[in-house]
């Protein structure tokens, strides 16, 4: 089994995500990798993104921990019929198939949460720049 000092799965549990996503620098981080669902944090910096998105099989929770943004959705990448304004304590729900991506419009860097079922990223990732995550 993999272990390392970030990805607290597959065991049983428990912590305050608002906190460690606060804490989180990384552009991706594995937070907690079980069997059929994953929880990862982000930090996006001012003017940044998560990038446009579509997971085929996936549907995926994102949680705005700390900061502003705007989400973007639609069923393909040139018609992004959804908009909305996100502050913190707001949640996105993206359906499998949907193209998404969230914008930092505040003044500080984004913090998210992000659960996937099933898991989407290997256990144990950890991607300091989006750079690094393309």
């Amino acid at each position: 089994d993999i272990h390392c000092d970030t990805d607290h799965g597959p065991g049983p549990y428990v912590a305050n995500i608002e906190t460690a996503a606060q804490k989180n620098c990384d552009f991706r981080t594995a937070y907690w990798t079980g069997e059929y669902l994953q929880m990862t944090l982000m930090s996006i910096p001012v003017r940044g993104d998560i990038g446009l998105e579509m997971h085929p099989d996936t549907d995926q929770f994102i949680r705005v921990e700390e900061g502003m943004a705007t989400v973007k959705m639609g069923s393909c990448r040139t018609h992004m019929t959804y908009r909305k304004q996100l502050y913190s304590g707001y949640g996105v729900f993206v359906p499998a198939g949907t193209w998404h991506n969230i914008v930092n419009t505040g003044r500080r860097p984004l913090k998210l949460s992000s659960v996937y079922a099933p898991v989407h990223h290997p256990r144990c990732t950890v991607h300091p720049t989006k750079k690094d995550a393309q």
